[in-house]
């Protein structure tokens, strides 16, 4: 058994040592060993693949439920998703270093707020391997040290990307102690992430990102005497208001719930308001998609034979192909709903009235709202942002798909001639 206390020390004592030369590092120097990186990731399709075959065949022993075994597998082309990702982190604009905002006092002192590093970030995930990529890559564009800790269901997968990223960034002069990843699936190493924060004399990480289900982060959350930045269910709703266009609602509608069932930006609840003229067709092209559709009781009285949903439906973050729907007595009851019921990740609204979308986007507290668009667009990569490190839910720090400048802080710098407050 790995003796997790020096492992974890030692681990964030080298962390801490990269970190201080990454905040410096050219930003030239990182997108080259980034690009590398990338490179090296395509490089080790085969070796990646055959990771992923050893566990996912141990995931379907061990009974993983299908959304979990979609988020575990790699192909071809998500290989190369993740390997391109890799490559447009590279290309986006260096946060490290810029002026968030000047001014000059009365006494000629001239302030500046400047954008630095975080330091030392903990990342523990379960499931998708390729957040061993996006991970390493972000951390260190934004001057980073990353310590990944990954699922035991994904260990093949994740050691094999990390060797890739590692390879690249280590030809092109950055440290291998800037992006670690822990070497052992004991649980304990997670308790030793979260209590990091140095007062036992060992090196600390600065933050924690979880990015699982509610187990992990409910521990997380409980036992962490780091920093924690948030990522949780993703309870998404679409509201289809009256003046919705048909073939716009269905299209959206269709698209957020089953384009991929088992992401966080996946609708789980579809209020239909009781002015729209289609409900049927809207629940016909779900069922048509192969949704299994649970109504509330509005919805029943109107088509029956569905399967009924319950009060914990409404709660309920599925990723699978499952929607509860219901009909809604206009945008005053939407909103209420979706303030009850909502995670605070991603929720929508299609109408044709713009004063009515105005108002849903106003007053719909989460970190993503949108207006005529699936909900499937909750991802750091269609914001712009190249690869995400999660989407925050909370309200402090970061909110919404985490990026580049998400994982960094600033400082205070001032420059005087000489003042002195006497």
């Amino acid at each position: 058994m790995t003796d997790i206390a020096p492992l974890l020390a030692d681990m964030t004592n080298r962390a801490r040592a990269a970190a201080r030369i990454l905040a410096t590092t050219p930003t030239a120097a990182k997108a080259r060993a980034l690009r590398a990186a990338a490179q090296a990731l395509h490089d080790a399709e085969a070796e990646i693949l055959a990771a992923n075959a050893t566990d996912m065949a141990r995931a379907g022993e061990a009974g993983l439920s299908a959304a979990l075994l979609d988020r575990l597998k790699l192909d071809a082309k998500r290989v190369a998703g993740m390997a391109d990702g890799v490559a447009a982190v590279a290309g986006l604009a260096d946060p490290v270093g810029a002026v968030i905002d000047e001014s000059v006092r009365p006494n000629g002192l001239r302030l500046r707020r400047v954008r630095v590093p975080i330091g030392v970030i903990g990342i523990i995930y379960e499931s998708r391997p390729n957040v061993t990529a996006d991970a390493a890559a972000l951390a260190v564009m934004a001057g980073n040290a990353v310590i990944l800790r990954g699922g035991s269901e994904a260990i093949e997968s994740n050691r094999a990307i990390h060797a890739a990223v590692v390879a690249g960034l280590v030809a092109e002069g950055i440290s291998a102690d800037a992006a670690q990843l822990v070497p052992t699936t004991d649980r304990a190493a997670v308790g030793a992430m979260l209590t990091a924060d140095g007062s036992n004399g060992a090196g600390a990480i600065d933050l924690i990102v979880p990015r699982g289900g509610k187990g992990l982060v409910a521990r997380v959350q409980a036992e962490a005497r780091v920093p924690v930045l948030a990522h949780l269910d993703g309870i998404n709703h679409i509201y289809v208001h009256a003046s919705a266009d048909r073939a716009m609602a269905q299209a959206i509608v269709v698209d957020a719930k089953m384009r991929r069932t088992g992401v966080c930006g996946a609708m789980e609840t579809l209020l239909i308001d009781q002015a729209y003229p289609d409900p049927a067709g809207l629940v016909a092209a779900l069922s048509a998609a192969g949704c299994e559709v649970r109504g509330g009781c509005a919805l029943h009285a109107l088509i029956p034979g569905l399967v009924p949903a319950s009060d914990a439906d409404w709660d309920t973050e599925y990723l699978e192909a499952i929607a509860s729907v219901d009909l809604i007595d206009g945008i005053d009851a939407a909103l209420a709903f979706v303030a009850r019921h909502s995670s605070h990740h991603t929720d929508a609204i299609v109408a044709a009235d713009e004063a009515v979308a105005q108002r849903f986007l106003a007053e719909v507290d989460s970190a993503i709202v949108l207006w005529n668009a699936s909900t499937q667009f909750a991802d750091g990569g269609e914001f712009g942002l190249g690869a995400e490190i999660g989407i925050a839910t909370g309200r402090l720090h970061a909110r919404g798909p985490v990026a580049l400048e998400g994982l960094t802080t600033y400082k205070w710098v001032g420059y005087g001639s000489g003042q002195v407050r006497g």
